[in-house]
Order: structure tokens, then sequence, then C-alpha cells
């Protein structure tokens, strides 16, 4: 019998990824990429026509049995009744809801807030936009008649639905569909209660307008035109958790242009100080989540402040003892988001004439990088999760100083899987899922394991200058 293939979508702020697997193996058969336009607010279309274009380039779905969407998680797309985006998405990024957010959780209160939903409002999710929309673009904000996010709107038009303008089936709004990861970014789905908080979008917007159906993890949310089964999608870290075979007792930490930490739990959980985001996962799990601002640009600063690239930066740290001999770097060259420090600068500690070398600079840029990160992981800790064991994600994971210094930052083994795109793998697995109704068991034989060397010097240091 010929091979039964799946496909992933991984549609991230920069680019449309696809890949296409062998349903028994994962293995990665073909795969297709096109670009994103650069900005904080997007045409939904281009999105659309990006995906268009790395299906093709993926060599197109005609053999494949079903494909699912992972994408950017909380932009707002705001669809009016004859199913015409009303203005352009408004990103994850977009950081002028800040304002909204604040006033959202000053009306709430934070504390119920994470009671009922999970998360604190910050700028990034669904309901700050919207609260946004609702007193900056009032005339916009009345069109709304049903709210979607980046995957739903997506998964929505491969399964033919649309302006009519431009679609088979029409703007029928009533098959919008999401999964439980992606609706617990927007602020006003519960996690814990699997269930929207009506009240907390009548806040938000004003009032009620039509929203997508919430799926599980095996749900089929329907079909293409050209009959592939389509997955319930979910939010790219969710992707990304399930694409690494990631269970309850398991961290990722991925380094790339921000850094995020999240743990899969089998437990909701409520943080009122708003550090770490209630979300749920892909499995039907749990996702609590802590991001920040500065990962692999540090590295970016450094190096290029020593004049060298990455393997040369690696080398200089290595050949440094861990605490770099006092040396700490705090790394918020962009601000921080946790802790929420926005206006915030990189500060480095510590100099003496014996302390500043290339080496010790290089070596404290990794270890302030990731003392960081185990910031976000003890701030999920705190919240009861357990992690016993990190995955190590992101292009900065696979130079070899970062590697081997998280063993002396973190106190659990570190894993660097040998995945590439995790999160269009996550999708991939979610369409197998949907196919067969049972969770695919892919293995990822080139993964490197490392045993922890913890040395609580780094993490002293790093506080201390806190």
């Amino acid at each position: 019998m010929p091979p039964t293939y799946v496909a992933g979508v991984d549609s991230s702020t920069q680019s449309c990824k696809v890949s296409v697997h062998d349903l028994a193996t994962g293995e990665v058969v073909r795969n297709g990429r096109a670009s994103h336009p650069s900005g904080t607010e997007v045409d939904p279309e281009a999105w659309w026509s990006a995906l268009q274009a790395a299906i093709a380039d993926a060599g197109g779905l005609d053999d494949v049995s079903a494909i699912s969407v992972a994408a950017q998680q909380h932009g707002l797309v705001a669809l009016d009744a004859q199913g015409d985006v009303v203005r352009d998405a408004l990103l994850w990024n977009d950081v002028r809801s800040a304002d909204a957010a604040a006033a959202l959780a000053a009306e709430v209160g934070a504390e119920e807030y994470a009671r009922r939903v999970g998360v604190v409002p910050v700028a990034s999710f669904t309901a700050a936009k919207l609260r946004w929309l609702r007193d900056q673009e009032p005339e916009n904000a009345a069109r709304v008649a049903a709210v979607a996010l980046p995957h739903d709107w997506l998964s929505w038009r491969l399964r033919g639905y649309g302006p009519a303008r431009a679609s088979e089936l029409g703007p029928d709004l009533d098959a919008l569909a999401t999964d439980r990861s992606d609706a617990s970014g927007t602020a006003y789905w519960s996690a814990a209660a699997g269930e929207y908080d009506l009240g907390l979008l009548e806040r938000a917007l004003g009032r009620v307008p039509a929203l997508p159906r919430v799926l599980g993890p095996a749900d089929r949310m329907g079909v293409t035109l050209g009959g592939a089964v389509v997955g319930a999608g979910l939010g790219d870290n969710a992707g990304g958790a399930l694409g690494l075979g990631a269970r309850p007792g398991d961290a990722v930490i991925s380094i790339g242009t921000s850094g995020t930490v999240f743990a899969v739990s089998d437990l909701p959980i409520s943080d009122p100080r708003g550090v770490v985001a209630g979300f749920a996962d892909g499995s039907g799990n749990y996702l609590p989540l802590v991001a920040t601002l500065n990962a692999a640009r540090v590295l970016d600063a450094i190096a290029g402040l020593l004049g060298v690239d990455h393997g040369e930066l690696a080398r200089l740290a290595l050949d440094c003892a861990p605490g770099a001999d006092g040396l700490v770097l705090q790394p918020y060259f962009e601000g921080e988001r946790t802790p929420n420090r926005p206006d915030a600068t990189a500060t480095l500690f510590g100099m003496s004439l014996s302390s500043t070398r290339r080496e010790t600079l290089a070596r404290a840029a990794i270890e302030g990088l990731l003392c960081g990160l185990a910031d976000g992981l003890d701030a999920i800790r705190r919240c009861g999760v357990p992690a016993g064991r990190i995955l190590l994600i992101g292009g900065a994971a696979r130079n070899p100083a970062v590697s081997q210094i998280a063993t002396q930052v973190f106190d659990v083994p570190i894993v660097v899987p040998g995945i590439d795109e995790a999160v269009a793998r996550g999708a991939a697995v979610q369409a197998a899922w949907a196919l067969t109704g049972e969770r695919p068991s892919w293995t990822d034989e080139d993964a490197r394991s490392f045993a922890a060397d913890h040395r609580p010097l780094i993490r002293q240091q790093y506080a201390a200058r806190a």
C-alpha cells in the first residue's frame, strides 16, 4: 500500500512553513515555505497567499489525507457579517493595546481575571486589542460580527469559507472553529472551565460577537475542498510542545527572537501576578507559559561587540569558568516583559581589571540570557507545576556553549531535540490524530541529552544584581 501523508502548517509572524510527514513514521517527506510581510498589523489575505505559496512549494496537497494549522497566538482577526476583514489584523506584538490591557485589569481586578480565565490581560491578548478597537476605532468596532484568531481564520479559508467574492462556500461565520490552546490566549476563554467568559468579552468590545467553537485535540474541524481532513489547529507554542512530544513533567525553553518558557501540566494554573499565563495545550492538558523579550539577540549583540561569529563566541565562553569571574550581564537590551520592566536597559556588573575580558563577557552573555529564562521556570514551578526535564529549542539551542552552560544554570537534565520545525511537526501530529483518532508516537532519533551539572553560583550572582 502507498504511504499515508499528513501535513502541518506553521504560520508564524515571519513566514509560513508547510511540512508533509509520513503518517507511520513522522518522517518529513517534503516541505515548503513563503514569507510574511513585516509589521505589527497585517492584512490576513497576505497569510492566505503565503499559505497557498507554501503548499505549492511543498508539492501540493493532492496526496495528503489530513492537515492542521498552527499559527501565531493572540492576534485579532475581526470579521464583518459578509466575512470580510474589518481592518488589518493586530498581531501579538502590537503594543498599542497596552493601555487597554491595563484598563481591563484595573476594572476587573488581576486576581479576578486570573480566577476566571487563567490570565491577566497584557497588550498581546485578543481582549486588549478588542478594547483598543472599541475605544480608538468605534466605527470599525461596530462592524465586527465575529472575532477569530490567525489559525482559526486560515483553517476556515482552507475549508472553502471566506468572503463571498473569494471563496467557494461563502461567509458562514458559524463554521469558524478553534482549539483550546489558542482560545486560552484571548483572555475571554477559561482553560480550567473549558468555556468562554462572555462577560469579559462584552467588557472588552462592549457586546458579544460570534466566536469560533472550541474543539478538542482529536476533533475534526472539517475537510478541505479537496477532501483532506482539517484538524482543530493550535497556537504556536502548543504546536511546539506537541511536536516535541512534551508530556506532564516536561518544560520547554525556546530561545528565539524572544524567549518562552512553558511546561505541560495536567492541572490548570492561575497566577494573579500575571507573570505566568495559564494557557491550555494541544493535547488536552495545560501549558503555563512565561515570555521574555530578550533572547537570541543578546548573543547577536555581544558577538557583534566582540567582532566574532557565534562559533567563536561559544569558544570564548567555554574558555571561562562558571560565574564568568564575577561578571554579570543583566540582558534587558529591549526592556523586559518578565519581569515587567519595559523601560529597562541592559547592565553589566562586576567589572574589574581581572574580570573584564573577551572570555568573561562571552560567558556572562550566555549566563545572563539563561538566568532570565531560569527565573521564568521558577515562576512556573511556584504555581505548583513540576519540571523534571528541559527541552531546549530555538536556533541558539544549537550553540554548544548554550547547551553546555544550560546544564550549569538549570538543575535538571537538558535535551536538545533534533527536530528542526517543531511547530509544523506539532500541527502534523494533530492532523494525524484527527485522521486516525490516536495521537501518533513519532520518535526523535537525533535528540541530544545532557546531564545536569548545576552550579548555584551562576544564579546567585545574577539574583544579587536584580
